[in-house]
This record gives structure tokens, sequence and C-alpha cells, in this order.
């Protein structure tokens, strides 16, 4: 908390409008004008700092002033404060536009770290992360031992890999992994000099002592961050940075093989008379430098352990030595209260991630479990606070990062949480649905797909119940006069309808229960919250979603997995919540996924064939639902075939070539009306393509298919067909019945080209026009031409 006085200058700094922060900008561009920038400059530009800081909305500060702040930040003799002072603002206005800073401009070490940081804050919007890369890496490789210092310039890299590691070049990883060892391995043993002499120091006052371990010995081996002194030098200071960037950097570098040695040098090692020692230490030199990296951090912990043995002679470097497990026991006990404490204390639920975070780690060495903690995070939490977008995001992150430490039972807890977890996402769609298509791999398996894609296609009546029930639980002063609910206090008193009541439980169940319900009353009942905006956002976030879904049980579906979840698109594709174009976005994904699921599974035809001849008997279905009925059609003319599954009879061919041809009889025989519009030309065409398919696997059809596709070219060029299809239309379904026709005067190449074999669908058979298949279809173009005299008579 802060103090009354600074509460007060933060009050006043904020509320400093714009005109009286330009006045102050001039005179700051004054002061910074002026040759001599003493206590004045400081003091103005602490102020200036102070009200661009103070606001969470971005300041705009005159161009000119900017312009100062920028050239006085790369003056060569400035004085440190003013600098730090220059470099804090410029961040604070970042990202600008009217930033022009360069690494180039900076003059030293010290300087080039004020103005990178300046430039990493601009959020790589011009490549400003691989520009200071470059530019650290270019000190890096041009230093010569007395060299400008470094100790200023390693914070920004270790920020710059963290923040654009793939843009770091091999040679350069090779480089840093070299100083790195440099500085962890080499640093001097010897104690600084004093920052200052003074009149009165003495030659004997400023030689240098060793540095000393925790007990007050002399060091008996290199320098690392354990070992004690009064003044340290640079290189010290060098290996103390490395060391803290040091884990980031090896986990930046990832696994590699390690590094094999030369035949010759390795013949020379194996028969060396040397010790096992020097042998170790002549094949260590001989490591690349990643490897040797390695090596060298094992060797620095090595040394960290041996050094944590000493007896500390001060209190606090015996307490740092004693961080270790002991620590982890003592403070159990005061994290289960404060536990305790966050179940009962509203306001607190933030605090509970860290805690799950730390039982995450070090539960298992603890031997302690955390079972409570974790049904408190993943089942309270969004039950209570789904509406806390902070606390949802913090969440899903959390789940998401710690996915690697999840043992078997805590993953078998968080996929039955899911329900719960969706509520999150119904009510935060926007911000939550790219962390959701990384988590749902996660939580769906074969136990759960079934129940989480009927969940996926409800979540926007997710949303307006979590809106109903929101609403119900707040008094009348707090509804605000926009809110749908208050003007119809029915759909409140139907959260007590016995019927309604089991549907909105089942709906905002907190796991997943294995059983499935069909919400249509639901759906009606909350179709007026249906236009709001929250309910909106969440269903187009909904075919996102949905295939990521779909990409990711496509992983470990087997054939009676895939049979459930077609049958359930197709019954589900009727039953969605009324949401305006989200049954037209939802039916496109839907359609694609049932043909990804039949390639998955190509028997799914023959094994659901009475499922789908029920689908194939509603001639609605081409009009509400003709993006799934094209796909169901297109399906079972490609896979209801001998070729697929030799189950597939020629009585089931039969079956479904009648219901296909009377379904387009009568679209294309009615006339449109208000009640039954005209038959989309897509659904006409796929039709006749899917007869003629199945006409050329049972040939005693292709008599009644040509007839009929004479037929509709017939039809299709006629006067009538302007009442029913528009020109292009009915061009379109014109071409696709000659097309067929001239197919089926051939019925062998027919059945060829229509049900081609496994090898011929390779693709050579389209890229050589040598082989088979454009042969075959050169050959029927010839036949077919009225010309040709190779017709039969």
């Amino acid at each position: 908390m802060f103090t009354a006085a600074a509460e007060s200058l933060l009050h006043q700094a904020r509320e400093i409008q714009d005109e009286e922060l330009q006045r102050f900008c001039s005179r700051v561009s004054k002061l910074l004008q002026e040759e001599d920038l003493g206590p004045t400059a400081v003091d103005s530009l602490q102020r200036l700092f102070l009200i661009v800081s103070a606001t969470k909305y971005p300041r705009r500060l005159d161009k000119t002033c900017v312009d100062l702040l920028q050239a006085t930040l790369c003056l060569p003799a400035c004085p440190e404060q003013l600098q730090v002072l220059c470099a804090a603002i410029l961040r604070e206005m970042s990202p600008s536009d009217s930033l022009n800073l360069s690494c180039d401009r900076a003059q030293n070490t010290r300087q080039l770290s004020l103005v990178a940081s300046v430039l990493l804050a601009q959020g790589d919007r011009k490549q400003e992360v691989k520009s200071v890369g470059q530019r650290i890496f270019t000190v890096l490789e041009s230093r010569q031992p007395e060299g400008p210092s470094l100790r200023h310039l390693l914070p920004v890299l270790s920020k710059v890999v963290g923040l654009a590691p793939g843009t770091l070049q091999e040679d350069q990883i090779n480089l840093l992994s070299k100083r790195l060892v440099d500085w962890l391995r080499h640093a001097s043993v010897q104690q600084g000099l004093p920052h200052s002499g003074g009149f009165f120091s003495t030659p004997r006052a400023r030689q240098p002592g060793p540095v000393t371990e925790v007990d007050g010995a002399v060091a008996s081996d290199f320098f690392t961050v354990l070992s004690t002194g009064q003044y340290f030098t640079e290189d010290q200071w060098l290996n103390v940075q490395a060391f803290s960037m040091l884990r980031a950097w090896l986990l930046h570098e990832g696994p590699e093989a390690p590094g094999t040695l030369d035949t010759d040098d390795r013949s020379e090692l194996e028969g060396s008379t040397l010790s096992v020692l020097s042998a170790a230490s002549t094949a260590s030199r001989l490591l690349p430098p990643r490897e040797r990296l390695r090596e060298v951090a094992f060797e620095y912990c090595q040394r960290l352990i041996e050094q944590s043995n000493r007896r500390a002679l001060r209190k606090g470097d015996s307490d740092l030595q004693k961080a270790d497990p002991s620590f982890l026991y003592r403070t159990l006990s005061c994290l289960k209260a404060l536990h305790a404490r966050l179940g009962t204390d509203p306001g607190s639920e933030r605090a509970l991630l860290p805690l799950a975070q730390f039982f995450l780690n070090h539960g298992e060495a603890a031997a302690v479990g955390s079972e409570a903690i974790y049904q408190h995070l993943l089942s309270r939490l969004p039950s209570e606070h789904f509406h806390n977008p902070v606390l949802a995001f913090e969440v899903i992150r959390f789940c998401r990062d710690n996915l690697p430490l999840f043992d078997h039972h805590l993953l078998g807890v968080l996929k039955s949480s899911f329900p719960n977890l969706f509520k999150f996402l119904a009510w935060n769609s926007p911000p939550l649905t790219s962390e959701f298509v990384g988590l749902l791999p996660a939580l769906v398996d074969a136990g759960t797909a079934v129940e989480m894609l009927h969940l996926l296609l409800d979540l926007p009546c997710l949303t307006a119940a979590l809106h109903l029930q929101l609403r119900s639980s707040s008094t009348p002063p707090e509804r605000p006069p926009w809110d749908a609910s208050s003007r119809t206090p029915g759909r409140l008193e139907a959260l007590r309808d016995p019927q309604c009541q089991g549907l909105f439980q089942h709906l905002l169940r907190t796991k997943a229960s294995g059983s499935t319900e069909r919400l249509t009353p639901l759906h009606r009942l909350l179709q007026p919250l249906a236009s709001c905006a929250r309910v909106a956002q969440c269903a187009e976030a909904v075919p996102t979603l949905l295939q990521a879904f779909f990409s990711a049980v496509i992983q470990f579906a087997d054939e009676a997995l895939t049979n459930q979840l077609a049958l359930l698109l197709l019954e589900r594709s009727d039953s969605l919540y009324p949401v305006p174009q989200y049954e037209a976005h939802v039916h496109r994904v839907l359609s694609a996924q049932f043909l990804s699921l039949c390639q998955l599974n190509p028997s799914l035809v023959v094994e659901l064939a009475k499922e789908l001849l029920e689908f194939l008997g509603s001639v609605s279905n081409t009009q509400s639902r003709a993006g799934v009925f094209t796909s169901v059609v297109w399906a079972i003319g490609e896979y209801l075939s001998v070729t697929y599954d030799r189950r597939c009879t020629v009585e089931q061919i039969n079956r479904f070539f009648e219901a296909l041809e009377a379904l387009l009889f009568e679209v294309t025989q009615s006339r449109p009306s208000a009640d039954q519009p005209r038959c989309p030309p897509q659904v006409v065409t796929v039709l006749m393509t899917t007869l003629t398919k199945l006409a050329s696997r049972s040939q005693d059809l292709i008599p009644r298919v040509s007839l009929f596709l004479s037929k509709m070219r017939t039809l299709a060029q006629g006067p009538a067909s302007s009442c029913t299809h528009s020109e292009e239309d009915a061009e379109a379904v014109r071409t696709r019945a000659t097309e067929l026709l001239n197919l089926l005067k051939m019925p062998s190449v027919a059945q060829f080209v229509l049900t081609p074999s496994a090898e011929v669908c390779h693709p050579r058979y389209h890229r050589d026009t040598n082989t088979s298949l454009p042969l075959a279809l050169r050959t029927v173009s010839r036949l077919v031409e009225k010309e040709s005299s190779f017709l039969p008579a």
C-alpha cells in the first residue's frame, strides 16, 4: 500500500489534463535544450515520469519533447540518472509511432541497454527484438578483454532470448554458450578493488584479497554465487548474471544428442595412458559449445552443493544454504491453513492459483494429497465466478501450462470437469477461444467425446442459461434497464418448473455425467436471449472449437466412436439454439466433419444404413440442412461400395438408389412455395451423381438412371425450369446430367471412373498422362461424341 503522501501525488498526476501536460512538456523541452542538464532537469523528468506512468491509458506527449527525450538518451556525455529517466518515460509511451531510436546510436553498453529496453517495449512491430539481439551479439563478438562492460547487456539479452528465441542463428548460440562457459568457470578468485580510493587511502588498503567460502575459508575452487567478499570484480558480476540466466538459456536450447568426437580423437583418448580424470578433461574441451556449457553448468551446481555443506558464519548465508526441502515441509501446514481460509474469504479466488501451483510442483515430494485444492479450483471457481474474466483466463492458462505436470489422476479430474470449465468459455468466449483450442485435446477422450460434442453445440444456450442464472441471483435494483430477463419474468419462473429445472441442472452440471439430454424445450424457453451480444459472441466461437474438437478426436477414434459421432451430427443438425446465423455456420462445419468421419471409417455408411435411409426420407432436410444433406448423399455415393466394405450387397445399393430416386423426383417435380422453397442446385447435382455411382455398381439400374437423367436434362432445358432455378443453376444441372449420361454409355468405363480402385486413386494417375485414368477419360470423350463413328447404332 502507498503512503498518504504517495497517494496524493498519484492522484494529482492522474488529474492533470492534456493542456496542462502540454505546457509542462514545453518547459521540459526547454530544459533539455540547455547545455548544463542539472538538478532542475532531473526533477522535471521525475515529475513527467510520474504523470505518464500514473494512468492506465497512454499519455500523448508533444513530438518536440519526445524527440528531445530520445536525443538526451543518446547523448555521449550525459548524467546516467537523466538517461535512465528518459528511457523510463519512453517505455511508458510504448508502443509509439513517433519513436526513431536505433541501437546504433548508443555510445556504450550502459546506453545500449537503456535504448534496447525502449525498443523491446515497442512490441516487435518493426522487428525491434531481432535488431536488439543482433546489436548485442555484435558487441559480444568484438569485445576485447579490456573492452566495455557487458553487465548491462546480459539482462537485455536474456529478455531477447525469451521474446524471440527463433531469431538467433547457430553461430550466435555457440558464441553465447562459449561466453557463458567463460563467465561461469573462469571468474577471478580475487576480490575487487573499492569503488574509489579517496585522499586518505593507502596502497596497502587497496590490495585485493582472495574471495572466501561461506565458512570464512579461502576459496578452494572457482567463483560462484555463494562465494563471499567485500568487493567484486567485473567478471565476478558477470558470473552471477550468467548463473541467473543459465536455466532459461539451457531450456531455450532444448535437449540435443551429446557431441560426438572424431574417430581419431576417440581412439587417442581411449588409448591414452593419462588418468581417467585427465582423459575426461580432454574430452570435455573437445565438446561442442552447447554441450560444454551443459557440463560446466553441472560442475557449477556440484560446486554450489559442496559450498552449501559448509558451516556459514553469517545468518544470511546460513538461511540461503537452508533453501532445501526442509522449508517445504515447514511451509505445508501454513499453506493448508491458507487454503482453508481462502475457501471462506470472498475476493481471494485468484490467490488459489499460486497455491495450486505450489502443490502441483511440490505436493508429490511432500507426499501430501492436494485433492481438495484442485476440486476447489475446478469445481467451485467456474461455477461461482464464471463472470470474472481475469480469473477465467488465469484458470484456463494454469490448466494449459501445467498439462505436462498433471499425473493420471489429476488429468482424470481435469477431463471430468470440462462441463464446468466450459462455463468460463461460454461467458468469456472471445478472449478464451484460442486458449481452449490448445486445451481441448487434453480434455477429450473416448469417454467424454460424445458428451463434449453435445455441450459444444449447446454452448450459446449455456451462455443464455448462465445469463439467466446470474440475473436470478441478483436483486432487482442490481439489474440494468437493458437486461432482457427483467422484461420477461416468465423465464425466471421457469427455473422452478420441474421439467425445465432438470434441463437447467443438466446444462449447468459441474462434472461429466456420461449422459446426454435433448435441450429443445430449453431452446424455446431461452429463445428471447438468443439476440444478446454475449450469446452471439459465443456462437461465433463454436465453429472454431468444433474444428479443434474433431481434429483431436480423429487421432484416437475407433469405429464405434466414429459411428456415434456421425449419428450425433445428423441428430443435432436440426436441434441447435436459434442464434442468428449460428445454424448456417455450424452446418458448414458439421458437413465437412461428417465426410472426415466417413473417410476415417468408410464402413460407417453400411453400418448406419438404416439411420441414413431415415435421414434421406425427409424432403425438408434438403432445405433446412442442405449442407449436411449434401455431404450425406455424397458419402453414400462414395463409400457404399464393396471396395470399402465387403458387407455391402446389391440389395443395399438398390434400397439407397430407390430412396434417392424418389427424393430427387419429389424435389424436382414440385413447384416452390412459401412452405417449400426450391431445392438448391447443389443438392440436385449431388443426387444425380450419387444415383449414377450406385447404378455403375449395380448395372441393372443403368437404364433407370439413364432415363431419369434424360428427363432431368430435358426439364432443365424447358421453360418450367425458370420457375424453379435461375439460368445459371439450370445450366449447372443440365451440364451435370449430360456428363453423367455420356459416362453411362460405356458401363465398364463408368464403373472404372465412378468407383476407382485404391491404386487408381494414387496421385500418379492424375499427374502422368500415360497412365490408365487419363487415357480412359480421353477414350470416353471421343466415344461419346455424336460425330464419332465408333458409337453403336
